[in-house]
């Protein structure tokens, strides 16, 4: 059962998910949230319509209903489970991760996550170990076709900004987004792998790696756009490219984006997760936020805004979340609040690579993966040598140390077997001499 992550269940399909799981997560889901019916979306990838099959036949067996909204991005799950009133809700999706993968993110009412210490142990215990007894014929449940998609584009399109001055070029690596893109951006721009096509045949639609905008990097300076936008595969993360060609870290995104949500509903505070950037942070507070700095993941950054009635929130991996969208993440809300900024900044007279210079001004490491058995060994070591004169010591989710000039994070994976560090400095080579020092601790 090592598809039961954190976050999510997610694994290689036939492998790690599998028809008969998708069955049981489908019998055992509507007695888990206590509901007689489940939302249910799907991705483009190649075994989506199967497990779709599968899952629904689990639910029915139960004796319960199908609520399909069809092809759909997760956020469009997310609206709808609140728009739909619904109790409980799954997006079968890899979001991310190459062709070969699937998974299952799940959600409750008020498209409240359910993660590994919220739902997810206890229905891996039911699949494990409880007996299935279908109901008889004349009590399953059936499947109910509902549109959500234009209930969304309406949401959507009441925050719609004025970005006629802008040229862009936009990558949807051929995963859901083109579902909305076009209704909402238009038809005029440059558009990417607009074909939704569950191979990802021109790069993994995953663009927090840089290597997979190579494509629109190139798209953006050959055709002097302002701005380049790339969704990932489930169309839940955004990522930037400046007009020069430049990958825009999500953090630094964050900052800029703080521009427009400071006028936004809710309380003033920004939720970052224990990686952000100082750069962002401080220049977050200067806007006016109070910043929350938190623990890493969809399941974490969506309780805090709930617990604090935040405004708004980020992270590293490049999800935006929105008191205004259900304390939920939406690539393309976010995409909609960036154009808003930068087409005032433009207005202006300042290009996005302009905005973004007024904002870093810290040198990052970037997340950087180390393969240790010794994960929480390596941890105590570096916060024995380095916490006792710190200026500030983080200790959920690893450790965050600060100096005055740098400061590094690590932290245990919770999806992959990584210790992961982050490190960030006031110039180049401070950077490099703290990086050389921390690495030296990366050893079993």
């Amino acid at each position: 059962m090592g598809a039961f992550k954190a976050y999510d269940i997610r694994g290689i399909f036939g492998k790690d998910i599998t028809e008969d799981l998708a069955y049981k997560v489908g019998f055992f889901l509507p007695k888990l949230l206590n509901t007689n019916e489940v939302l249910v979306g799907r991705d483009i990838r190649e075994s989506s319509d199967t497990l779709f099959k599968a899952l629904s036949n689990g639910i029915m067996d139960s004796g319960n209903y199908v609520l399909s909204i069809g092809r759909a991005t997760t956020p469009m799950v997310y609206f709808a489970t609140v728009y739909f009133h619904i109790k409980a809700s799954v997006q079968i999706t890899a979001s991310h991760n190459p062709k070969e993968y699937n998974g299952f993110k799940i959600s409750r009412e008020f498209a409240i996550p359910v993660g590994g210490e919220t739902g997810l142990e206890e229905l891996k215990q039911m699949v494990l170990n409880n007996p299935i007894v279908p109901v008889e014929n004349d009590k399953k449940g059936t499947i109910k076709v509902v549109d959500a998609k234009t209930p969304y584009l309406v949401f959507l399109k009441t925050e719609l900004p004025d970005f006629s001055n802008l040229k862009l070029a936009i990558d949807c690596s051929n995963g859901v987004a083109p579902l909305l893109a076009k209704d909402l951006l238009g038809d005029k721009h440059i558009y990417l792998n607009y074909e939704m096509d569950g191979t990802f045949p021109n790069h993994e639609p995953n663009p927090l790696d840089p290597s997979t905008c190579k494509q629109l990097q190139e798209a953006v300076i050959a055709n002097n756009c302002d701005l380049g936008i790339i969704f990932d595969g489930d169309a839940d993360r955004v990522m930037f490219i400046d007009e020069k060609g430049k990958y825009i870290n999500a953090d630094h995104s964050m900052a800029l984006l703080g521009e427009k949500m400071i006028n936004m509903e809710g309380e003033k505070i920004a939720v970052c997760d224990i990686r952000t950037s100082k750069s962002t942070t401080d220049y977050l507070a200067k806007l006016g936020f109070d910043i929350d700095l938190w623990k890493v993941g969809h399941v974490n950054a969506k309780a805090k805004l709930r617990e604090t009635n935040a405004i708004f929130g980020g992270e590293l991996a490049g999800h935006y979340y929105f008191h205004a969208f259900n304390n939920c993440d939406s690539a393309m809300f976010a995409t909609l609040m960036m154009l808003s900024v930068v087409a005032d900044h433009k207005r202006n007279g300042k290009s996005f690579s302009q905005a973004m210079a007024t904002i870093v001004h810290y040198e990052s490491s970037g997340e950087i993966n180390f393969k240790i058995n010794n994960k929480d060994g390596v941890m105590e070591a570096l916060k024995d040598v380095y916490a006792a004169d710190a200026e500030k010591v983080y200790d959920f989710d690893g450790y965050r140390i600060e100096y005055p000039t740098w400061w590094f994070n690590v932290r245990k994976s919770n999806t992959e077997p990584y210790l992961r560090l982050v490190a960030e400095a006031s110039s180049k080579n401070e950077l490099a001499s703290k990086l050389k020092e921390l690495k030296t601790y990366f050893h079993d």
